[in-house]
């Protein structure tokens, strides 16, 4: 089974949040990520399932944080 066709559940996206601080995620289908940029945490998404273990979290650096919300601001004016 190929991993980037699974894909989330609109309705799990609409609930998922941040362990950390139980704000909204940017999910990033191609990469198989769920962002928190409040906190600068990526969680990743594995076969379809959200790991949303806070010490499981990455901590992004500044570039790669800038590069996501490029990213979030170009899905959010398609659609």
């Amino acid at each position: 089974m190929d991993n980037k066709n699974v894909g989330l559940d609109s309705r799990l996206l609409s609930i998922l949040v941040c362990p950390h601080d139980k704000g909204l995620l940017h999910y990033f289908a191609d990469e198989d990520i769920l962002y928190n940029p409040r906190m600068r945490l990526s969680y990743r998404v594995e076969d379809g399932i959200p790991v949303m273990l806070a010490d499981e979290a990455v901590t992004v650096d500044e570039d790669e944080h800038q590069r996501l919300m490029s990213e979030a601001e170009a899905q959010a004016g398609s659609s």
